[in-house]
């Protein structure tokens, strides 16, 4: 019922030599959403930990998880759950919330284990904190609106802000998702790194004939990983991230670090890429 594997964290001279196996080994998070299970990916960036659950109409229970050392997952850490699937509930610290596709709840350090029923398809986002603040279940149109780009560029798009300081507190983890508007695909670009902070992306809504190209890597030294409906990407805080769909699609961007500021971030000319 509950499978974590751990994702160690890797320099940019060492993924300079890396093949295609070995950068989707590394930074590639599939198979998370199985019927019946809970599946994570601990990684050693931030000690972020991403994955999902799939109740599929029965209860999965996480409780336990051996490589945060304690007895439960979120005695020192938060979490942020992403329901991208059809209704069901979360159940944690006495409380059960009704979540709806699209739908957001955080749950902070000290709420025990989390249950998670019904149809939904959950995404799980937690890191480490220190300090606990209210639960809080967030639906769309009570996130943090931003309209970005434009449709002559291919990436006019709605960025939901959820986890974020201008919606509530959090200690270290901020989390949103990425809408796309009227045929435009490019998320994220002109590119940026921020060395303060990882980042794990999860694309989804998308059509099963259709693919992500995920850019990672240093500025100058770019590579790219193509990704599928329901799959993550982990980015480490010296890559930079973004990415060009063949079809529609939405991602779930979360970050943890030094610090919770959204816009703490360099950016790199279009003139600087290789």
């Amino acid at each position: 019922m509950l499978t974590v594997e751990t994702r160690h964290a890797i320099d940019p001279n060492s993924a300079k030599a890396l093949d295609t196996d070995g950068l989707r080994s590394h930074f590639l998070v599939d198979g998370m959403f199985k019927s019946g299970e809970i599946r994570l990916a601990y990684t050693h960036y931030d000690r972020m930990i991403v994955g999902a659950a799939v109740p599929d109409g029965s209860d999965l229970v996480l409780d336990e998880v051996k490589e945060c050392g304690t007895k439960t997952i979120l005695d020192r850490r938060e979490m942020a759950i992403v329901n991208i699937g059809e209704d069901g509930a979360v159940s944690a610290g006495g409380e059960t919330y009704s979540l709806g596709h699209g739908d957001v709840l955080y749950l902070p350090m000290g709420s025990g284990p989390v249950t998670f029923s019904g149809k939904g398809r959950y995404y799980i986002a937690s890191a480490p904190a220190h300090r606990a603040f209210p639960a809080r279940l967030i639906r769309l149109e009570d996130a943090k609106k931003m309209r970005l780009g434009a449709p002559e560029t291919a990436n006019d798009r709605t960025i939901n802000q959820f986890v974020h300081p201008e919606v509530m507190e959090s200690c270290q983890l901020v989390l949103g998702y990425t809408q796309f508007h009227g045929g435009s695909v490019w998320n994220t670009m002109p590119a940026h790194v921020h060395d303060r902070r990882m980042e794990a992306y999860c694309y989804f809504d998308m059509a099963p004939d259709t693919r992500v190209f995920h850019f990672m890597g240093k500025p100058d030294e770019t590579r790219h990983i193509v990704m599928k409906n329901e799959e993550a990407v982990v980015s480490p805080p010296w890559s930079i991230h973004c990415g060009a769909g063949t079809g529609s699609y939405t991602f779930i961007w979360a970050m943890a670090g030094d610090n919770i500021d959204y816009r703490d971030m360099d950016m790199v000319a279009m003139e600087d890429l290789r």
